[in-house]
Order: C-alpha cells, then structure tokens, then sequence
C-alpha cells in the first residue's frame, strides 16, 4: 500500500471546518449542508469558514482533498505486485464510506482540487524500474497508467453507479484487473 500525499498545511480551524463538512456529507450530503451548520459543527463563526473557503466549490474542493489525504489514506507498498492488494483495500474503504467516495471522485473528475490525479503514478513508475528493471519505458508507461487508474475512487463510483456493482464485486473486479496487469510481467521480475 501507499503512503499518503503530504497533506497541505491546514491551521486547526480548517481541520475542524474540513472534519465538519465531511461529517455533515456522511449525514445529509453535500447539497443540503449550510455555511452556517458547519460553522456550528466546527465550533467557528460562519464568518470564519467564509473567509477561508469563500464559495461552496472551493469549500467542496479543499474538502475533497482533505478526505483523500486523511481519510482514504494507505501505507507504502513493499512491491509493485502488492498493488492489487492495496487496489482493493481502496475499493473496500470507498465502499465503506460512499459518500465521501462520491465527493472525491467528483473532485478528481473535475481536475481542480488541487491533489494529483494519479498521486500514486512515482511509487509505481519506481517499483517498476526497481524490480522489473527490463522494462521498456513504453511497457512501463502503459502498466503506470492502468494502476493508476484502477486505484481511484472514480473507478469505484463509475463501477458502483454505472454498472451497479456490490463493494464486494468492485473490489473483486478491480483487483483482478491488477492482477491482468501485472501478470505478463511477473516473469521478468529483476531480468535483463
């Protein structure tokens, strides 16, 4: 698994505005959450939450981030064929906490929440070079971009809403693919 993006520096009232919001999201959602109720969860001055999050997209998009670096977090993979494992794990936790999943993979879509969107692409990119060393950068590319796009919480919102998956197929689905993935190259593990 992967150690998270270092987190931007929030003060401790953006952590208690962000920790609200995405409380109130498990609760009611996101439509239905005022500037006002979360200031009053937070324990801040509306004010307070304006001023550091002016409109609701950027209140949204901040939290978003926040919810990927804190709350879908993941330790470091040892190997590259360890990704399937961590691949599902992901799936499991989206599926564990779907609203939020939701709200980070609507970020991701979006392309503006000021995290990676593929924040794991180095780590794999890495542990290819590292132990599949005979490569071609092509090869590798290829295998870097299909990871990183299996690992992501809009894999799992478009198999959840698009093709109706239970959590359980998601994550069986997703780590199979991996798994497809790496096959072909398991056999040139450290070769020339």
């Amino acid at each position: 698994m992967f150690a998270a993006a270092p987190a931007p520096e929030v003060s401790a009232t953006q952590a208690a505005i962000l920790t609200a919001y995405a409380e109130l999201i498990e609760e009611v959602g996101t439509d239905d959450v005022s500037f006002r109720l979360i200031a009053l969860r937070a324990g801040v001055g509306e004010r307070t939450v304006f001023r550091y999050y002016p409109t609701r997209t950027e209140l949204l998009l901040a939290t978003a981030a926040w919810i990927d670096r804190t709350i879908f977090t993941r330790a470091e993979s040892e190997s590259i064929f360890d990704v399937p494992i961590a691949i599902r794990e992901a799936m499991e936790a989206y599926d564990r906490r779907p609203e939020l999943a939701y709200v980070v993979a609507e970020a991701e879509l979006r392309g503006v929440n000021g995290s990676d969107p593929a924040p794991h692409r180095e780590e794999f990119d890495g542990m290819l070079r590292r132990e599949v060393p005979s490569l071609g950068d092509e090869e590798r590319r290829g295998v870097v971009a299909a990871l990183c796009h299996l690992d992501s919480s809009a894999t799992w919102v478009t198999m959840r809403r698009e093709l109706g998956m239970s959590g359980r197929d998601i994550a069986d689905a997703a780590t199979w693919a991996a798994e497809a993935i790496l096959d072909p190259i398991r056999g040139v593990v450290g070769g020339a």
